[in-house]
């Protein structure tokens, strides 16, 4: 392994700008059939995954833009149509099962939230990068239809993905010391 587990969780950075090379089937199986070693609390995996690449990014786009106004698909439609289709290679949406149970709804969505950080990590060993986004749209019922997710499902976000343009890399922010973060309870003074 190139990178040790900590260098790649403090080098990794949302990705809003990809390179025009494509991501390929295989690529993305490798990446999450080793994402799905993240822990879950039931015997059955909580997640699956919907994913638009080629061609049928544009499926994706339109199931956005079906969610907007006049005014917002007047004033963005274009602009998404281009970062959508064009200039964005995969949309990677991860889905959950609804359980009736509140707990296991919530023990689901936390396993799934692990294995996007998993998958976030490893593709960052392979230059590829993502953002994870849960704007309105993934709520909306229309917008869940359209790609594929079943009513007794959840979103639980929709990831951007390709090969990272190296030139676009965001800079790290400031983070908070675990130090300035933790209430101890130690038994001492």
């Amino acid at each position: 392994m190139s990178h040790s587990i900590e260098r790649v969780i403090r080098e990794r950075r949302t990705i809003k700008s990809f390179t025009d090379q494509p991501l390929s089937k295989q690529t993305l199986l490798g990446l999450l059939n080793a994402a799905v070693w993240a822990p879950y609390h039931s015997s059955v995996e909580p997640w699956r995954f919907i994913i638009f690449m080629n061609e049928d990014r544009r499926q994706f786009a339109d199931a956005v833009l079906a969610t907007y106004t006049e005014d917002e698909l007047a004033r963005f439609g274009e602009g998404v149509m281009k970062e959508y289709c064009l200039e964005t290679p995969v949309h990677l949406l991860v889905v959950i099962k609804q359980d009736k149970s509140e707990v296991r709804r919530e023990e689901a969505l936390l396993a799934a939230a692990t294995l996007i950080q998993n998958l976030q990590l490893l593709a960052w060993e392979q230059r590829i990068g993502f953002v994870w986004k849960t704007n309105e749209y993934n709520r909306e019922a229309d917008f869940q239809r359209s790609v594929g997710i079943q009513s007794d499902e959840k979103l639980v976000g929709t990831l951007h993905m390709g090969y990272i343009n190296e030139d676009k890399i965001p800079k790290a922010r400031r983070r908070k010391s675990a130090e300035d973060l933790i209430t101890w309870h130690d038994g001492s003074d």
